[in-house]
């Protein structure tokens, strides 16, 4: 999760949270569902439920072991404010960013 991402514009990527819901035409070529159908197949546990919403809450604090700052995609996989997750699961998220922000 907090390998180097091969994405042009970050350094890294953290995801929490992931899966999503279709909820319009734009959705029909979403990356994130065929990388996680490809991520299942390899037997990446964050994606035992497919692109169903999960929450990993053993990554929520993974930003608070990381020793220098850095660029960070957070919820490439996912949609952090979807109906199905729960507030309190986003503000522990947004703790853990704070406490980064020093």
């Amino acid at each position: 999760m907090s390998k180097k991402s091969s994405i042009e514009w970050t350094e890294s990527t953290w995801n929490p949270i992931t899966g999503c819901s279709k909820i319009s035409p734009g959705c029909k070529n979403c990356y994130a569902k065929r990388m996680a159908k490809r991520l299942k197949a390899m037997g990446q546990t964050n994606y035992r439920n497919g692109f169903k919403i999960t929450t990993h809450p053993l990554t929520t604090e993974l930003p608070l072991k990381w020793k220098k700052p850095q660029t960070i995609f957070v919820n490439s996989m996912s949609d952090i404010f979807h109906e199905l997750v729960q507030q309190a699961f986003i503000l522990k998220l947004w703790l853990n960013r704070n406490w980064c922000d020093a």
